[in-house]
């Protein structure tokens, strides 16, 4: 009898979601998250700023920089430091040209770590001062991150947390050519004096594997371990994670995304330029304006659980101008902020006057009999 409690018990807390929270999901990585796309809010945390070797998955922040500071037809040559760099290689000979698209195309699926050499070069002038761009901008994004390369292979110093590299990830999806390339499984790509071209496969797996699968980056190295940084959406809710030195990390990130799924849903509660609320105007040829959404107001929601919108405006006095901040508003959760935005004045209010007065009566006289 008491077996047969003990196992009625372990199917309620297996199959009720209520019973499990994010405390309760342990995985085999010694640093791992998961975090809402949308909103970057941390749905999961396992030691998630520690900051440890990450491998390959630097190479997020390579591209990032790539696409932010170059076009895709770009021509990059390959220089001495480019050749002959050890590890994963798309073997560019010393002096050969491609496009940075191509480049990057070898450095995402192929992970080849001369492509981050030649993009590093091309981008900043040499390694170092690539180093520096990519620090500057993982503290811009509030990302525990510290780059001594663009490759990833083991060198002092170079660390990040998995809570950094999913934020880093997070922003490189915003780029709607890295959602290309970290999302293609298969890719041809030049290969200069060689009768073959180059076939280009992502060793990102989770591709074919996991519905709904949008992109993410493997690494591998002796210190850093099995590497893994992914994502992927669902009815609009876009997971992204990342598990450090993780010997199972497909299965790890598989059961990551499961419960992200199960646990999580989307709820837009605001479009950008949607009215939140009419703002009081004080001394205006109006009396009101209009306070819209400076961006969308959305973010993941625990399943079960309801959501509001709480608003934080003050009455204003004129003049007013179109787009200026008027206040702000909060998606909320069970007392807990999901996700933010401005609130900005949809249109002018002018201060009163016996001229802006007049304006006022022809404008909506002809608004009349428009």
């Amino acid at each position: 009898m008491r077996r047969f409690v003990l196992l009625v018990l372990s199917v309620l807390i297996v199959l009720c979601p209520g019973a499990r929270g994010s405390e309760a999901l342990t995985v085999a990585a010694k640093g791992a998250v998961l975090i809402d796309g949308d909103s970057g809010r941390v749905l999961f945390a396992q030691n998630a700023d520690e900051m440890l070797p990450e491998a390959s998955c630097t190479k997020i922040m390579t591209a990032l920089l790539a696409l932010e500071n170059c076009a895709l037809d770009e021509k990059v040559t390959a220089g001495p430091n480019a050749h002959g760099v050890t590890g994963t290689s798309i073997y560019l000979s010393e002096g050969e040209t491609l496009t940075m698209e191509q480049m990057l195309y070898g450095l995402m699926l192929r992970s080849g770590n001369d492509a981050a050499v030649a993009i590093a070069e091309h981008v900043a002038g040499s390694v170092p001062a690539f180093a520096e761009l990519a620090n500057a901008r993982a503290a811009e994004l509030n990302a525990d991150a510290h780059f001594v390369n663009p490759h990833g292979l083991d060198a002092d110093g170079h660390r990040a947390s998995a809570l950094g590299l999913a934020r880093i990830m997070r922003e490189a999806l915003k780029n709607e050519d890295f959602r290309t390339i970290t999302g293609t499984q298969k890719k041809i790509i030049p290969w200069v004096g060689n009768e073959y071209s180059r076939v280009l496969e992502n060793k990102n797996r989770l591709l074919s594997t996991y519905e709904g699968a949008t992109g993410g980056k493997t690494g591998f190295t002796s210190k850093a371990g099995r590497c893994l940084v992914f994502s992927a959406e669902r009815d609009g809710l876009e997971l992204i994670g990342a598990v450090l030195n993780c010997y199972t990390w497909f299965d790890t990130a598989t059961s990551i995304l499961d419960y992200g799924f199960e646990h999580y849903r989307m709820e837009r509660a605001l479009e950008e330029g949607q009215e939140a609320a009419q703002v009081s105007v004080l001394g205006g040829d109006q009396a009101s304006v209009r306070a819209v959404a400076a961006e969308s107001l959305s973010g993941a929601v625990e399943i079960g659980k309801s959501a509001e919108v709480a608003v934080d405006i003050s009455p204003l006095t004129a003049p007013v101008r179109a787009g200026q901040v008027v206040g702000s508003a909060r998606l909320m959760s069970d007392g807990e902020v999901i996700d933010r935005c401005d609130l900005v004045a949809a249109g002018a209010v002018e201060a009163w006057s016996f001229s802006a007065a007049i304006r006022s009566v022809l404008r909506n006289w002809a608004l009349q009999f428009a």
